[in-house]
């Protein structure tokens, strides 16, 4: 079976017949495997082979991407909606994650060529140049970003550790260099391995977090001043008298933001040798992700109670116990970053590099773009983490901008491009066709009210006092 594969000339529809001759979105056609199976042939024949990850290694990519600090701003959530918002919100969130996510991956076994977000909006879209290029600048905000949060992370925990021995850019500039130097991998079966090391060390986190927070006396401090400020530590189930609309917007982004990562699942789909394994590993992250998502945070509420900040390890009373769990965060903060800055990276090294031998061949220009790109990508990073002055909000700006797109609105289209004629053909693809319509208006809320409460969250911030750009101020937890 022929097929060109440069990047460049991807988007070219692939045909998928069922035997009866008519057209079907069908993922395990015969035709789509057959597409797989050259895809995979003529990348093997490159020096540098993309298409090389098992499920499993795919499983433990995901994972490490996951399994991160903002599961740790849950139980900040859990004060701000109280038991029964907040855990409604995290239940459905991860429903939606899970019915997204196999929507997502049945529209990729659809076009196999798809090697990114971007790839996926242009498809969805109905082959829309404006698409691909709108969803390619939110790929590169959203994850440049990101990765600024991760060297500012990664200060934190230096920071925190070290008793604020250095001026706070330098702890940046030494993440950053850390982190371009573990992005040398230009293969996402290569990220897979830091993967199980920053998920176990995620893992080492949380859990020595919630042996502490039992077993101290009392926490530290919450956002509303020290223990016993605000009174003894307690729970509810709703939010208490005087909490804002805005909060509560805050806190529902903040859950979201946590369960949709798929910005990054085509990139990984593309990356696997048996992309229609997916829904394998998918089920291993969900699996974990149900457990860790909920129970921690939900343990930490419990014993912290409206004291909880966001992470949650700012809140223990005993500085020793705060710097034995925080410590361990380091590995994750570096990795996910990676994770983030490669498939960034590619973005841009695959447009830049075209059709050339160098995109797929060790070559000195191969090699040099890529270490060009990845360096001017971890770059921006540290200027982003510099001159932002609360990150924290500006995640929140990014749940509500990007997320929305790449969490609920472009795979509601995908839905739609798929089934478009047979929206409601039986009773199993009605319901689902209502519950894409229900993701639709999610990410509709998100891009609406949500972003006004973010930029109201971020306007409160710049009205109060802030941190200057390139401060060596202490931002120790």
């Amino acid at each position: 079976m022929a097929t060109n594969l440069d990047y460049t000339d991807e988007k070219q529809e692939p045909v998928i017949y069922s035997s009866d001759g008519v057209n079907a979105a069908n993922y395990d056609s015969q035709s789509s495997i057959n597409t797989i199976t050259a895809l995979v042939a003529e990348d093997h024949g490159h020096d540098i082979q993309l298409r090389t990850m098992s499920w499993q290694k795919a499983a433990w990519l995901l994972c490490g991407d996951q399994v991160c600090l903002a599961i740790m701003a849950q139980s900040w959530s859990l004060s701000v909606l109280g038991w029964v918002p907040g855990i409604i919100t995290m239940v459905l969130a991860g429903i939606l994650f899970w019915i997204t996510s196999m929507t997502m991956w049945r529209f990729i076994m659809k076009y196999p060529q798809i090697k990114d977000i971007c790839d996926l909006a242009y498809y969805a879209c109905g082959k829309s140049n404006v698409a691909y290029e709108f969803a390619g600048f939110m790929l590169l905000a959203n994850n440049i970003l990101l990765i600024g949060f991760h060297v500012l992370t990664g200060a934190k925990v230096i920071n925190t550790l070290s008793d604020h021995s250095l001026c706070t850019v330098v702890f940046s500039v030494i993440v950053t260099l850390m982190g371009i130097v573990m992005s040398i991998p230009r293969t996402l079966k290569h990220v897979s391995f830091m993967s199980m090391f920053s998920a176990s060390c995620m893992a080492i986190a949380i859990l020595l977090f919630l042996v502490f927070s039992g077993i101290e006396a009392a926490p530290l401090y919450g956002y509303n001043g020290d223990y016993p400020t605000d009174g003894a530590v307690r729970t509810y189930a709703f939010p208490i008298a005087g909490t804002t609309w805005v909060a509560c917007m805050n806190a529902v982004l903040n859950i979201t933001f946590l369960w949709v990562p798929q910005i990054l699942f085509p990139t990984f789909i593309s990356e696997m040798e048996k992309p229609q394994d997916f829904p394998k590993s998918l089920a291993v992250l969900a699996g974990i992700s149900a457990f860790l998502f909920i129970v921690p945070p939900a343990i930490g509420f419990r014993y912290l109670g409206q004291y909880a900040t966001a992470p949650a390890f700012g809140s223990l009373g005993v500085v020793a116990y705060k710097k034995a769990s925080f410590a361990f965060v380091i590995v994750p903060t570096l990795v996910i970053g990676v994770i983030y800055a490669n498939v960034s990276a590619k973005f841009i090294y695959f447009r830049v590099m075209g059709k050339s031998r160098h995109a797929h061949s060790n070559t000195v220009i191969g090699w040099g773009v890529w270490m060009l790109v990845m360096s001017v990508t971890w770059l921006l990073a540290f200027i982003f983490a510099e001159v932002i002055p609360s990150m924290g909000d500006f995640l929140s700006l990014l749940g509500a901008a990007f997320d929305s797109f790449f969490g609920f609105i472009f795979f509601a289209v995908a839905y739609w491009q798929m089934h478009q004629g047979n929206l409601f053909g039986g009773v199993g693809r009605s319901i689902m066709t209502v519950v894409h319509a229900f993701v639709m208006l999610c990410g509709l809320f998100l891009l609406g009210p949500g972003l006004y409460a973010a930029v109201k969250a971020i306007m409160a911030d710049y009205a109060t006092s802030v941190t200057p750009a390139f401060s060596c101020a202490n931002v120790s937890i």
